[in-house]
């Protein structure tokens, strides 16, 4: 009987992670930051890029990852010590990660906006004004999502 349990336990969890990360995909995998497949990517989809846009695009961004390998793997150890820190509760050395995650989210966030120039310019003028017409009609609909979702109460 407590075999049997046990089997089926693990069948189930089994079933529920297949259906829950389908292909090997995780969590996150194509939604919002997490996925990295923010406008950007699907922009570029709709842009009717050439095979060797495709492949400079794909190499500026190969370049990006390795430049920056060694500010992802510092980012990606203060949140492990943001984490260590919250768990116990030190509110003085949270301060001070805190400060250190907003210098590298800066630092990143310079970089990546460089990376984007790189890659608009690989863009012909029509596929550039495609890309700001886009982009204008995204943030117009972002700005109408806010009106109608103020955070913490505010009405605007």
């Amino acid at each position: 009987m407590k075999k049997t349990f046990t089997a089926v336990t693990i069948l189930a969890l089994s079933a529920t992670l297949a259906v829950a990360a389908p292909n090997g995909q995780g969590k996150h995998r194509g939604h919002g930051r997490h996925g990295r497949d923010g406008f950007g990517q699907r922009a570029f989809a709709k842009l009717n890029l050439s095979d060797a846009q495709k492949q400079q695009i794909k190499d500026l961004r190969t370049s990006f990852r390795e430049q920056n390998k060694a500010l992802f793997a510092a980012m990606k150890q203060t949140r492990i010590e943001m984490k260590a820190a919250r768990e116990a509760n030190d509110t003085a050395r949270m301060e001070t990660i805190r400060n250190t995650a907003r210098a590298q989210r800066e630092q990143i966030k310079a970089k990546s906006e460089g990376l984007r120039a790189q890659v608009l310019n690989i863009l012909t003028p029509e596929q550039r004004a495609q890309y700001d017409a886009m982009k204008a009609e995204r943030q117009q609909r972002r700005q109408e999502w806010k009106q109608q979702h103020p955070r913490d109460g505010q009405q605007q």
